[in-house]
This record gives C-alpha cells, structure tokens and sequence, in this order.
C-alpha cells in the first residue's frame, strides 16, 4: 500500500501529539530520559553580581575567569555604567524588565546552559581546576550539602550557625558546630547547582552571600567551605566618597533584601542586633486590624520584633507620664493577660491596654489637651488623642507611626467599674472596684506597671476561667492558637 506524504505528515504529527501525552502523563518523576528537559552541559558559568558601577575591578575579574576558559556573565540591573570594556565573550544579563522583552529571568536557561554556577565577587581573580573541585566537592558530598564556598584572599573563611525564626520575624546567628556549617563570614566564591538557584524566590538578590544563605537556610540546605583560596586582585585604595557611597548602597540594599525575606531582626554572633523594621519616623509595619485579626497572624506569624519594642517604649512612656501627674492607671485586658502569663506583651498583640481613672484625667496636661480634642504632640514625640471609636485616648508612637497604647476611661458606680464606650470585646465588661484597692505593681515589657490586686480572678472574670493556663488569639473564630 502507497503511503502519500500527506498521510505520512498526518502520521507523524499524530505520533507526536502521542508522545507528548505520553510525557505530561508520566509526570517528571516517571518520565523516561528522552521526555525530560535538558538538565543542562556539563560545566561552570561564572556570575559576577557583587560590584559597583565606579570603582569596580569587573573588567580584571571577567578576563581572569574567561581565560579559563569559563562561560562568564555579568549580571546587573543595566549595563554598568560608566561602560566597562569587557571581554567580547563575555555576556551580560541585565535584570531590570523591558516592555518589549520577556522577564529577564522568566528563562534563565536562555542565558545559562551549564548545570553549576559559580557566584564570584568583584575583585577575584581564578585559579585552573578550583572551580571544578567544588563542583566535584558538591556532587560527591551528601544530599543535603547544597552550597560550596571557597575563600577569596588569605583570611580565611568563618563559619556560622543559622537558625530562622519566621514566626519572630528574626534571624539568629551563632558560631557553628564542627561540621555544621549555614554561613560564612568572609569575601567567598559560592557554587551551586543551576537549577537551585533559580528554584529560589530571590536567586540574583544583593547582597548575594546574605540572599542565598538565608534562602538556602530556609530549605535546610547544607554548605561545604573549601580549604582553598582564590586570589584576590591588588587593588588602589577605594576612595573617601566611593567608600560612602559604597555602605549607604550596601545598608539599602540589605534593608530591602530583610523586607523581601521577611526578616526584621538579625541577632549577630556577638550577642549585638540588627533591625529592619518600622521606627517613629516610618510608618508601622502592619496596617488596619480586621476582627482583632492582625494581617500578620493570618500569614502564620506573630507581631514584628520592631513593633513589640515600640510598644514597650510607647507603655514605660506613657505610664511613666501617669504616674508623675498622679493618674490612677492599671494593666487592662491583653495586656495583663501577658504581664501574668510572660511578664511581657503577648507575642502576637499589637496594642497595650490601661485602664484609667476618669476622674484624674484632667492632671494630665497631654489627656486632658485631648480630651478637649485636639490631638497633641509631647516633648519626646509620642501623640495624644481622643479615640474616634467612642469615649477613651490613645498614644501613638509617632505622628507616623500609629502602633499605640490604649486608655480607657473607668468610674465607680454603686463599687463597679464601668465606662461608656463598649467595643464589643467579649473580656470588656465591668468589675468590682475592690479590685483596684489597693492597685499592686506587676512586672511588664521591661518595667513594673500597676495591676489590679488579683490578676487571676480579674483575668477569669474578663476572659473565663483558665485563661492564664490556655493562650488564644484575639479572635479564635478567625485564627486559632
């Protein structure tokens, strides 16, 4: 039987068609090899990444590596600028997106074919064979080894423990334990595999060690450091200016780094601390509190370290303002829910709560200004206001920065305390007065505050009985403990 080429053209497009099913059936796990996507050459592609666009040694490093010989790209933003005379065979890949053009990473295997990249930093220079022994050095090492970084100069690498605390918005630093390496301190290379980097949220991210350090902490993944070093280039002097540009552009760049990653404290090996996140001159790190449901809680994670060190400030402020106009004030609420429970704010609330006097509120010159209205600045830069919601005052942080203690106004009547603004909190309702004669100083974020004289029973009028014993979010019908 003649077979015409239409009917042989039909055939072979329908056993195509066949056998790409046949590959989006087996899945990538049981696909055969001849299905899978390439897993890329064998090989090394340098990146050099950490540079400035002045002062720089890119065009020294990019020569050194390309006479390996070694695929070679710079990756930046734009093209460095002042122009820098490159190699010709070295590429460029520049990150920041172009209308006309794909996502300059949405296929990066368009611009890296190899199965290893190699992150070096300005100023080194290469060595033969060296990268391809810490390639050897991750293939050959165990599963969870996903990082190999090797020194650049003669001090050597340091290396550190890691551990994340993603509910505490905090990364912890420490000195590692034999053969438990997460970070190093030092000018390094780094290698990895081509398809773990780009499988990262953030793969080309300054400054690169920090990104790939934290991101790879994340995952579990381990890191081997290479005894040896690479040379690092002879160098004039940074300038004066070029040296202060140099930080301010490394300070911003980390404080957005920690923003993308979700990190607002880091706590050094030395016990010393960095934070990223809101200060009085910023505005808070949350928005508007829906259903006594922060934003925060819903992502899994508790209330910023920044803004519980603000609100410490802000409560040893405001009660300290109390006590020397001679307001009677207490721990109400949540507040001193964790004074009994922690001796501190509780980990995930986002205000303090005080109970106040009605009576004594003119003896305060900053209250009694805003109850008459008009909300008022004080001398170290907290704002007093009447509350919108109904009959009580706020401190606020800052005028920018709106995270705030709360002061509700009680009075007696017939021995109970009560007020005129009810916001509908399940633990807001009245009490015996007797339970603030005598008020008794309790431990709180830091300081000694006033409390009512039997927290326990005070706490289990207000919340039910256990509350102490079985913490809860502000709204379990919303989130869950």
């Amino acid at each position: 039987m003649r077979v015409t080429p239409c009917q042989a053209a039909l055939a072979g497009a329908i056993g195509l068609n066949l056998l790409l099913l046949y590959c989006a059936w087996r899945g990538p796990g049981g696909s055969p090899p001849s299905c899978r996507p390439p897993r890329g050459i064998p090989g090394v592609t340098v990146l050099l990444r950490d540079f400035e666009d002045f002062e720089n040694d890119l065009a020294g490093t990019a020569r050194s590596f390309a006479s390996l010989p070694t695929p070679v790209l710079v990756v930046a933003e734009t093209a460095p600028y002042p122009p820098v005379p490159l190699p010709a065979e070295v590429g460029l890949l520049p990150l920041r997106p172009a209308a006309d053009r794909p996502p300059p990473l949405a296929h990066p295997e368009l611009h890296i074919r190899t199965r290893h990249v190699a992150l070096v930093p300005d100023g080194t220079r290469a060595v033969p064979g060296l990268l391809e022994r810490m390639r050897d050095a991750l293939e050959e090492g165990d599963g969870g080894i996903r990082l190999v970084a090797a020194p650049v100069g003669s001090v050597p690498l340091r290396c550190l423990e890691l551990r994340l605390e993603p509910r505490e918005w905090t990364a912890r630093y420490g000195s590692g334990a034999p053969g438990v390496c997460r970070v190093v301190e030092g000018t390094a290379v780094l290698l990895l595999r081509t398809r773990d980097l780009f499988a990262l949220p953030f793969p080309l991210a300054r400054p690169v060690p920090t990104a790939l350090f934290i991101q790879a902490a994340f995952r579990g993944w381990g890191l081997r450091v290479m005894p040896a070093a690479f040379p690092a280039a002879r160098r004039p002097p940074v300038s004066p200016h070029g040296r202060w540009k140099a930080e301010n552009l490394a300070e911003t760049r980390r404080r957005q780094l920690m923003r993308d990653l979700g990190i607002k404290r880091e706590v050094l090996a030395d016990g010393q601390e960095r934070w990223y996140g809101c200060s009085k001159e910023t505005a808070r790190c949350f928005g508007t509190v829906h259903a006594r449901t922060p934003q925060y809680l819903l992502a899994g994670r508790w209330t910023p370290p920044c803004c519980l060190r603000a609100l410490r400030e802000t409560a040893r402020h405001v009660t300290g303002v109390l006590e020397a106009a001679g307001v009677r004030y207490w721990l109400e609420g949540g507040s001193l829910l964790g004074a009994a429970r922690l001796g501190d704010i509780i980990p995930w609330d986002y205000d303090v709560d005080l109970g106040i006097y009605r009576e004594d509120v003119g003896k305060c010159r900053w209250l009694a200004a805003a109850a008459a209205g008009e909300p008022v600045e004080d001398a170290e830069g907290f704002l007093w206001e009447k509350a919108a919601e109904g009959d009580f005052y706020r401190v606020h942080y800052s005028r920018s920065n709106r995270l705030h203690v709360d002061l509700w106004p009680f009075y007696p009547r017939r021995g109970v305390m009560t007020k005129d603004t009810w916001l509908g909190h399940p633990q807001d309702v009245e009490f015996p007065e007797s339970f603030l004669q005598p008020r008794v100083p309790m431990l709180f974020a830091g300081f000694t505050a006033m409390a009512p004289n039997n927290a326990r029973a005070f706490l289990e009028l207000k919340f039910g009985p256990g509350a102490v014993e079985n913490p809860e979010y502000p709204n379990p019908a919303v989130k869950r403990l």
